[in-house]
């Protein structure tokens, strides 16, 4: 049996003080309590508290400065990707439209490192997609496959910052794309998508590929507001509307 680790008391913290700013006990552009109040709520040693604090401060969480508040900053202007890590570790937080932003941003790169992945890795992907196309027609099969399509063809666009910036969504992405993929057109949208791949490698058309990939991306966003419409679709994800 595989455990994992117990938590730190600076990891728990930091944890902590990132609920609480994201669920809002903490709002953008207010302080926090004194150290040693708010060492006393979260229930830890002031060096641990520290430690954590320091932590916020790197990836744009808050802003110290000695003898004064320590004051919550605009994390989404000032942070940066751990802020971003956070957020999606944090699903209670995640509201419809950070979503949306996400496939967005997928929109952006997947055209990329598909291309990239065709150019550099054939025979690879050539595998890769044919055992998508035979992938079980449920959501939990169809969630996994999906994610480890995007994971490997980042991985064999040979650029790893690809496979870094999606790394950070895993959990997520799989737990929403189960909701995603209980339609049954949305399967069948996504099964065309690996095919009509599939003909365009054996085409040798990489710009091809490219294009696909972003007009599937751009659609399936499309079906991500349709599937969310539904309010009882939404709380199973445990997000805000």
């Amino acid at each position: 049996m595989n455990w994992d680790p117990p938590q730190k008391p600076v990891e728990l913290t930091e944890k902590r003080l990132i609920e609480a700013i994201l669920n809002g006990t903490f709002p953008i552009g207010t302080f926090l309590p004194a150290e040693r109040e708010l060492a006393k709520l979260i229930g830890v040693t002031r060096g641990t508290l520290r430690e954590a604090l320091q932590r916020l401060k790197k990836d744009g969480w808050i802003q110290i400065h000695q003898g004064q508040s320590t004051l919550v900053r605009d994390y989404l202007k000032e942070g940066n990707l751990g802020v971003l890590s956070a957020i999606a570790q944090n699903q209670d937080s995640i509201t419809l439209e950070f979503i949306i932003n996400l496939l967005i941003v997928r929109c952006l790169l997947a055209p990329s490192y598909v291309r990239l992945a065709f150019i550099n890795s054939k025979k690879d992907m050539h595998d890769l997609l044919l055992n998508l196309i035979k992938t079980p027609s449920n959501a939990k099969s169809f969630a996994k496959a999906d994610w480890y399509f995007h994971i490997q063809c980042s991985i064999l666009s040979k650029n790893p910052v690809f496979t870094l910036i999606l790394n950070g969504f895993s959990d997520l992405y799989i737990k929403l794309a189960r909701i995603y993929f209980k339609n049954e057109s949305s399967r069948n949208h996504s099964l065309s998508f690996y095919k009509r791949l599939l003909q365009s490698l054996d085409q040798n058309d990489n710009k091809r590929a490219e294009n696909i990939t972003y007009t599937v991306m751009q659609e399936s966003i499309q079906i991500w507001k349709r599937t969310y419409s539904n309010s009882n679709s939404y709380e199973e994800t445990g997000g805000q509307k």
